[in-house]
């Protein structure tokens, strides 16, 4: 499984709980769209995760800044993501940096809110925030391995409930 999560915002630990604490421990690959905002709170994810891949955010600071990219590729199940935190222009930007590096899928941040927009070359996921949802839904998303190149997707909340499933083929 991958589990996708993004701004967390912390000055001390990685506020993980419920189900999101489950899917980052349960991962085979932890996703982090930035605003981790604190190296002990990278550090801290660092130990809860399999492996994690992460970039860097707006709020983040010098050190992680140092130790992560502000933009990621990396292949899950034949399935190819681009990561960000932000992009200035939106959807459409986001939208074009995943034409650029071929992506199927584009992971980003910043907005806390968790979004799904499948556009006509690849789909954008925010999976909004974990712990600090300004208003959103907590929230994380999950990829589970379908078959070769097929991932089924889910937005679900801190809770465990799935509020909005759907479909990646590559």
């Amino acid at each position: 499984m991958l589990t996708v999560i993004s701004d967390t915002h912390s000055t001390d630990d990685h506020r993980l709980s419920g189900r999101t604490h489950e899917a980052v421990r349960d991962a085979d690959i932890v996703a982090h769209a930035g605003d981790f905002m604190r190296e002990s709170v990278l550090d801290a994810f660092q130990r809860e995760a399999t492996q994690l891949l992460g970039v860097a955010g707006n709020n983040d600071d010098a050190g992680i800044c140092d130790r992560l990219p502000t933009t990621r590729q990396f292949t899950f199940a034949g399935v190819q993501f681009v990561m960000t935190h932000t992009r200035r222009g939106g959807s459409t930007e986001l939208s074009l940096l995943g034409r650029e590096r071929d992506a199927d899928v584009v992971i980003f941040g910043h907005s806390h809110r968790p979004t799904v927009i499948a556009t006509e070359k690849c789909t954008l996921v925010n999976p909004g925030s974990h712990a600090q949802p300004r208003g959103h839904r907590a929230a994380h998303a999950e990829f589970e391995v379908q078959s070769e190149r097929k991932l089924d997707g889910r937005l679900i909340t801190v809770d465990g409930d799935v509020f909005e499933s759907f479909t990646i083929t590559s």
